[in-house]
């Protein structure tokens, strides 16, 4: 038995309605952000849902995956608007500033690239989540100092540890 799976369902309780919220706690805990198969039958088994279940919520959520990803998400909005306010041309300019392509994680570890449902931010189309944080209409500029400061950030973490 994982014990931090365990301990996190009891700490948020025992019960399918703490489902979404205890899914997205054992995933921040993981160190790639992603929900392992072991993690989902632990899950599956300690509160008695199905497995089948479980994979419905993992999959209908886009903040949840079971795949590995970097330390920081970015999320392309794949929506019609934002596809038609040149979503693929940021969808590019990411790949270009990050040297990875959608699906692929940084060889850092540092940042995943993914496409995402609707983000609810049309009107700054194309939008983008970094995190839980939404950009939109963003430029080549924007996107590279967006990444640097991220970078920045995590390189003065690491000095004052």
């Amino acid at each position: 038995m994982n014990n931090t799976v365990i301990e996190i369902i009891e700490r948020i309780g025992k019960s399918e309605d703490k489902l979404l919220e205890i899914l997205i706690e054992i995933q921040n805990q993981e160190t790639f952000n992603y929900l392992s198969k072991s993690n989902l039958q632990e899950v599956s088994n300690y509160l008695d849902i199905s497995i089948t279940k479980i994979f419905g919520i993992v999959e209908f959520y886009s903040m949840l995956s079971t795949e590995k990803r970097g330390k920081h998400i970015i999320q392309l909005c794949n929506s019609a608007p934002c596809y038609l306010e040149d979503g693929m041309h940021i969808k590019k300019i990411f790949e270009d500033v990050l040297g990875i392509q959608v699906g692929q994680i940084t060889d850092d570890g540092m940042f995943s690239l993914e496409y995402c449902s609707c983000l609810g931010a049309c009107d700054v189309a194309p939008a983008v989540r970094l995190d839980n944080e939404i950009f939109g209409e963003l430029d080549r500029n924007q996107i590279f100092d967006l990444i640097s400061t991220v970078r920045r950030r995590e390189l003065d973490e690491k000095a004052i540890i």
